[in-house]
């Protein structure tokens, strides 16, 4: 029993030494260690609830980016047709001054060429004329009955003339 007792206190003492000197450095090590893994269970939660923000922001963000592209799409594909339309008009306005042009070009070519016309036949038939004239005259015959015909016509137009101022 002697050994029994040895055997108790020596365990006793083993564990006295191991309760004082080695439980409060492993109480301090375990009571640190739980402050990591709460400190870190806490940054976890932390991090988590701004993941779920970041998240929620990027949603917001791409909702906002789609409604924002769709209003710059919207927008491009009216200037797209404002300018079209412009474009339109300004090539209607072209074709209109064009063609007014055209038709203004077209009237006074018309007038110089009608004026070259009168100009051209009133030489022919000033030729043509000197020509009967020079060809009829010519003919003694011809210029002796043209004489007596103008004659006759100025008697003619003379006479009634004469009698009703005889009369009056």
């Amino acid at each position: 029993m002697a050994d029994y007792i040895a055997e108790l206190v020596g365990f006793i003492v083993v564990v006295a030494v191991i309760w004082w000197k080695v439980v409060p450095p492993l109480r301090t090590l375990m009571s640190r260690q739980r402050e990591a893994v709460a400190a870190q269970i806490e940054a976890s939660k932390a991090a988590e609830q701004r993941l779920a923000l970041a998240n929620e922001k990027y949603r917001n963000a791409l909702a906002d980016a789609r409604t924002e592209a769709a209003k710059i799409r919207d927008a491009a594909r009216e200037d797209a047709t404002r300018i079209v339309e412009e474009m339109r008009e300004q090539a209607e306005r072209e074709v209109e001054r064009i063609r007014q042009r055209g038709e203004e070009d077209l009237v006074a070519q018309r007038q110089r060429v009608i004026g070259e016309l009168h100009r051209r036949i009133g030489e022919l038939a000033v030729d043509l004329a000197g020509e009967l004239v020079s060809e009829y005259l010519t003919d003694p015959t011809r210029r002796s009955t043209t004489v007596d015909r103008l004659l006759d016509e100025l008697t003619a137009m003379a006479g009634p003339a004469t009698s009703s101022s005889a009369e009056g």
